[in-house]
């Protein structure tokens, strides 16, 4: 039976959620990890990006932004998790209609991360905030010290694309002392031309690997006399059990 005490997920909406969750799907490739890591059992099913932790065996349901609701509604799960960036609010309907509590997701800060991630355990999964999590916390509690440094952060080409305002991953490396040099755009990923980008000289050019596959041989070339840094998508996108490596690992790579 479903809980008629709904609690709210981060966007406000009341979410009826069973008093016990045994049935998960996850449309976020984080959230995903972050239940596999968690209570592996209880996840049946997640989108095909999805490929953390590796050889994860549950029903794949497509992508995050044309996810197969029928196959979805088959595996007749008792929680449906997703995010308010990555999912659209269609699909999400869609669930609900079907009479599947769907609890959403809104994170835009490392801080958010944490509190978000906490609560959607206890009140979403109905279990106790997992050790990782509160590992995560520690790791990042300690503020940047040393010196500060400006960053590009290009997430595309043809057309370039760069992160911008009131993101996950600016909040990380502004944590790390690099501060990006697009967070006061009006857009969170805006398209920015080359020339404009290679012009703003910044100190470093992050270059992650996801969702462009930016490498140390496609990238790094349209950016001559600047110091081009690739690294991983998932340390500067993901929160999640990642989180825990995430900070020690981004430092030695911007170093």
């Amino acid at each position: 039976m479903r809980d008629p005490a709904a609690v709210c997920d981060d966007t406000g909406t009341p979410v009826p959620v069973p008093a016990t969750v045994s049935r998960i799907v996850s449309l976020v490739p984080s959230l995903t990890e972050s239940v596999a890591a968690t209570l592996p059992g209880a996840l049946v099913g997640a989108t095909d990006w999805c490929a953390h932790p590796p050889g994860l065996d549950v029903t794949r349901v497509r992508g995050t932004k044309n996810p197969d609701l029928d196959v979805i509604r088959r595996l007749d799960p008792d929680l449906v998790l997703a995010n308010a960036e990555e999912n659209r609010p269609a699909d999400l309907e869609a669930l609900r209609a079907a009479g599947l509590p769907v609890w959403v997701t809104r994170i835009e800060t490392l801080d958010q991360a944490l509190a978000s991630l906490a609560r959607m355990f206890a009140d979403a999964c109905r279990v106790e905030v997992p050790p990782w999590l509160v590992r995560a916390g520690e790791v990042w509690r300690e503020p940047h010290r040393g010196p500060r440094r400006t960053a590009i952060v290009p997430i595309w080409r043809r057309p370039w694309m760069v992160v911008g305002r009131d993101t996950f991953t600016g909040d990380v490396l502004a944590r790390l002392g690099v501060d990006n040099l697009y967070a006061g755009h009006p857009e969170r990923y805006p398209r920015i031309p080359l020339a404009e980008l290679a012009g703003a000289r910044p100190d470093l050019v992050v270059l992650p690997d996801e969702p462009y596959a930016f490498s140390r041989t496609d990238g790094p070339e349209s950016f001559p006399g600047l110091r081009c840094v690739p690294v991983g998508g998932r340390l500067l996108t993901w929160y999640g059990p990642s989180l825990v490596a995430a900070r020690a690992e981004l430092e030695r790579a911007l170093r």
